[in-house]
């Protein structure tokens, strides 16, 4: 990133002592033409950003429609939030290395259109093996598009002002995340134009098209470093372990556990092996050795790893729950489960302020509200099953919301708190990465459990439970305090 322009030297030196005082040069105003001009940038960042957000949610409402139209069975539903997050973690680090060795816009206008034809392909397609495919490349596209807006956003704002641009972004995806499963919804029930489920999809013919346009126009060129290396190596072992070890997981289960899955899974952990040695020695790693090091970091990696695969896989199990077991429409699923974005938002906003007093002691309180609301999901479920009512799940619901908003940035910001500066740049691609991969094993896991042992949603939310309380027996090990925020020049 660029930082602030300096004075010049000359500009510096003090007047003669013999001459008049001189008055301070007046600072040109800014003009509002170029005001405008990055502030437009910003919106057509922020409505990728939304776009990527609205298709990574979709699924968590939309999965059990999908699978009973092309089949593939629960297997299906599981897949259709992994692959997207799998990809997405896998090359999100080197969707940036990438802008910076080709240009940020080159990148962004490539993520953008993969995104909007593999979207499109995703909408279209009649098979099961065919959109898994799809929503891979859904989730590679994406991770080509979002780490570049960051990126340009720090080289165009003021350092002054960058607190307040980036303060657009946590409001405005908070409310994406409530309304992309309602969309979801209303958009399978309304069935337009006889498309069903498709028509989420489809609609990024005109979403992706617009946005592309509007970066054609307003984003600014830039050239890249072609010095700039990328372990393309290291991103193909990591792969290779992640489709072995998801392979593993959703087929054992499922279809039981022969040569396949064994074979998948102990090829899976052997890529990692070799990933893990290829950090050790290739020119830029994808994580840096000297962060393997550092307690508070690894500890926070380890957390994060736990925590955001409990959660990721909450969601599915609450939408599994409410669509299969209380017969809710995709919609009224939606809604039921609004107030968990609700509590998200809530949460964010309020801890931001405590953040820097409070520390570590943030996250164990947003542990306790994730525990104590999965636990009461699993009291609830276990006891009334099929005859819960769906206004006894709201209090929950929100519940658990405020502590995964307690926790989502907290964990990240603690986690950093004892990061050599130089190293923060790596080690939040790092935490980043992790959160999506963690995302697709969790999506994978506990699904894999609602759909494979004879408790269902309870024996799930117990799950989810127990590895949330393992979070807190860890949560100890993490950096007092918090990093400061990270801004332009830094």
């Amino acid at each position: 990133m660029s930082s602030p322009a300096q004075p010049s030297p000359t500009a510096a030196q003090p007047a003669p002592a013999t001459a008049e005082p001189v008055a301070p040069a007046a600072v040109p105003p800014v003009p509002r033409t170029e005001i405008r001009a990055r502030w437009a940038v910003l919106a057509v960042i922020l409505f990728a950003e939304i776009l990527d957000l609205l298709d990574s949610t979709i699924t968590t409402i939309a999965a059990p429609t999908i699978a009973a139209d092309l089949g593939g069975g629960d297997a299906l539903i599981q897949w259709l939030g992994a692959a997207y997050a799998l990809a997405m973690g896998v090359l999100l680090v080197v969707g940036g290395r990438l802008g910076d060795k080709f240009g940020r816009r080159r990148l962004f206008l490539i993520g953008i259109v993969g995104f909007t034809v593999a979207s499109v392909a995703c909408g279209l397609t009649f098979g099961p093996a065919a959109i898994i495919v799809f929503r891979l490349l859904q989730g590679a596209f994406g991770a080509l598009l979002i780490p570049q807006g960051f990126g340009i956003l720090g080289a165009i704002f003021p350092r002054d002002e960058l607190g307040k641009a980036f303060g657009v972004f946590a409001p405005a995806l908070g409310l994406s995340a409530i309304c992309g499963p309602i969309l979801a919804g209303f958009l399978i029930d309304a069935d337009l134009f006889e498309l069903g489920w498709r028509s989420m999809f489809l609609i990024n013919i005109g979403l992706g098209g617009l946005a592309t346009g509007l970066a054609v126009r307003l984003l600014p060129r830039d050239t890249g470093d072609r010095r700039v290396t990328v372990d393309g190596l290291g991103s193909a072992l990591l792969a290779a372990a992640m489709l072995g070890v998801l392979y593993g997981l959703i087929d054992g289960p499922a279809n039981g556990w022969t040569a396949r899955p064994i074979l998948a899974l102990i090829a899976g952990l052997t890529f990692f092996a070799g990933f893990c040695l290829r950090q050790r020695h290739a020119a830029a790693p994808l994580i840096e050795p000297s962060l393997l090091r550092n307690r508070g970091f690894t500890s926070g990696l380890l957390l994060g790893l736990i925590y955001f695969a409990a959660t990721s896989g909450l969601l599915y199990v609450l939408s599994l729950f409410l669509q299969d077991v209380l017969r809710r429409t995709p919609t009224q699923a939606a809604i039921a489960l609004a107030p968990l974005a609700v509590g998200i938002i809530v949460a964010s906003i309020a801890t931001h302020q405590l953040l820097e007093r409070l520390g570590r002691t943030l996250v164990l309180i947003g542990l306790l509200l994730t525990l104590t609301g999965s636990l009461t999901l699993y009291a609830l479920t276990h006891h009334y099953g099929a005859a819960l009512s769906g206004w006894a799940l709201i209090a929950p619901i929100l519940l658990t919301g405020l502590g995964l908003g307690a926790c989502f940035g907290t964990i990240f910001r603690v986690t950093l708190g004892d990061i050599d500066p130089v190293e923060s740049g790596s080690a939040s691609g790092t935490l980043s990465a992790v959160q999506q991969l963690a995302n697709s094993i969790g999506a994978a896991a506990v699904t894999t459990v609602y759909f494979h042992t004879s408790g269902g949603a309870p024996t799930s939310l117990l799950v989810i439970a127990a590895l949330t309380l393992t979070c807190c027996l860890v949560y100890r090990l993490l950096p007092k305090h918090a990093a400061a925020e990270i801004t332009e020049g830094q």
